[in-house]
């Protein structure tokens, strides 16, 4: 077995690379590196740990030549490599670099081998955008509403729709969740990012650990002929229950290990009530069913990294207003903080985090009287979290037809429910990846297989953000309008882009 890797640096190639390295199938994995100095050590590592298994390429994500050097002879393609918050936000030209040109890449390599690769892209729960409390469930097929100014998740999207645009031979999309590793901690404390965390945000969290065994056990398991329905599809990777959470558990959970909590370093006005994602995942058990990954427990694995670093546990020794003081005061007034936002009169990010700035400046204070998913202000929590209630979003057509079924017919409903038309006049039924054209309710015309549009949740590729102009298309898709009215007033009617300068702009429509 001869395996491509990208992203082995970060946290989930990480595991990938190594949990993959066991199997005795494995003849070498080949990675690809970037020719930044840091690299040079992590290159040695590499060679030191596994010899002759490891075959490593030095190039960008971005440049053709080196993905089609990485991927040359290959069985396996995993393409894990992203650019993520804060640096995405920080640095828009490397996310656009990575996660669409760098994924556009890959694909393309891919599609150039003869014979291809079968091909594993990892996406992002990103796509889905915001849930609350009216629909903290989602699973595939969910319209994909990436919240307004986020560049990695825009960036992920234009890439998940050139994977499913280029026709591969074989291929699966993983939309990754809300990942734990060891420096979780660590790397959210140099940036404002975490005021992003809406409160009532449902989270579902597995962990590197976890995920990398996910692609170990995709590989053993297909090596051996174990799971040919797998190919050729969209899931969503999650925990289960036992990584469900909202906003306020993971502050709970975090704090925890320094000996705090949200009402401890906290006030509900730093915090975004809105603009954020994640999801419970509905169909999260599928890829369990075919792999059996899902083994960390998120209360536990919070506590695993208490216990690595040791140092945390100072805090819990250290007055609170020191830690304010020397900590979240200076994280509050970072740049990407929602707080100086507001502070700063920036408008068009406040509109889009809190529906206005009279909004923003009308939070409280104090802990009394915020309404909690966590402590059961919309219900019993834990009923909340039981997939067997689980209030879904509608897809626009007859879910209970397999997809060998799917003709005409199902595409037209599903277009209409889109606000938009099928212009093919006919389907073969069944055949649900041969593109049909359709167009939208802008009047774009577009090619999109039945795959992509039904079970991948994508449409007008025209329409595609930036600029984000979700609330204008809801007023005529119901596909959107179900579930991004839970956040969203319908008066709002805001454009959200960027301006020459990349500052962000909302510009209200009449």
């Amino acid at each position: 077995m001869k395996i491509a890797m990208t992203g082995v640096s970060g946290n989930m190639g990480r595991e990938a690379l190594a949990q993959s390295m066991t199997l005795r199938e494995v003849e070498w994995i080949r990675v690809l590196l970037t020719p930044k100095k840091k690299n040079n050590k992590l290159a040695k590592r590499l060679r030191k740990a596994y010899g002759e298994k490891i075959q490593i390429v030095r190039g960008w994500l971005h440049d053709p030549v080196a993905c089609e050097r990485l991927v040359a002879g290959t069985d396996y393609v995993v393409h894990m490599a992203a650019v993520i918050p804060p640096r995405s936000d920080a640095s828009p030209e490397a996310s656009e670099k990575c996660n669409r040109e760098g994924a556009m890449c890959i694909v393309n390599a891919v599609k150039a081998q003869s014979p291809q690769p079968k091909y594993i892209h990892i996406s992002t729960v990103a796509l889905y955008g915001n849930r609350n409390e009216k629909h903290p469930f989602g699973r595939v097929g969910d319209p994909l509403l990436v919240s307004p100014f986020d560049h990695y998740a825009m960036d992920k999207l234009y890439g998940e729709r050139y994977c499913l645009d280029a026709e591969l031979d074989c291929w699966a999309v993983l939309r990754q969740t809300a990942m734990l590793h060891p420096n979780m901690m660590h790397d959210n404390i140099s940036d404002g990012l975490m005021f992003h965390t809406a409160l009532n945000a449902p989270l579902e969290w597995v962990s590197s650990r976890d995920s990398g065994y996910l692609i170990r056990r995709i590989l053993e398991r297909d090596g051996k002929g174990e799971v040919p329905g797998f190919w050729k599809k969209i899931y969503n990777i999650g925990a289960g229950k036992k990584g469900m959470e909202t906003g306020y558990d993971t502050f709970k959970d975090g704090f925890g290990i320094i000996g705090g909590s949200a009402e401890k370093f906290f006030r509900p006005k730093w915090l975004a009530t809105r603009n954020f994602h994640g999801l419970w995942f509905y169909d999260g058990g599928e890829l369990e069913e075919l792999f059996s990954y899902q083994r960390d427990d998120v209360h536990e694995y919070w506590k695993e990294i208490g216990r690595a670093h040791k140092l945390y546990a100072l805090g819990k020794f250290v007055p609170r207003g020191l830690i304010d003081l020397f900590l979240f005061r200076r994280l509050r007034n970072h740049p990407n903080s929602p707080y100086r936002w507001v502070k700063n009169g920036d408008e068009a990010r406040v509109i889009a985090t809190f529906g206005s700035m009279e909004a923003a400046k009308a939070l409280p204070d104090r802990w009394e009287g915020v309404k909690l998913i966590a402590k059961g202000d919309f219900g019993d929590y834990d009923a909340m979290r039981d997939r067997e209630n689980a209030r879904l979003l509608d897809h626009g057509y007859d879910e209970s037809k397999p997809l060998s079924e799917w003709d005409t017919e199902d595409m037209r409903g599903a277009a209409a429910f889109r606000g938009g038309e099928l212009l093919s006049e006919e389907m073969e039924k069944g055949d649900v990846y041969r593109k049909l054209t359709w167009r939208c309710c802008e009047g774009h015309t577009f090619e999109a297989s039945p795959y992509t549009v039904l079970k991948g949740g994508h449409w007008c590729p025209f329409c595609m953000p930036a600029p984000w102009r979700f609330d204008l298309l809801a007023e005529k898709m119901p596909f959107y309008a179900q579930v991004w009215y839970d956040s969203h007033g319908k008066e709002e009617r805001y454009l959200y882009g960027f301006d020459e300068e990349g500052n962000a702009t909302a510009r209200r429509e009449k």
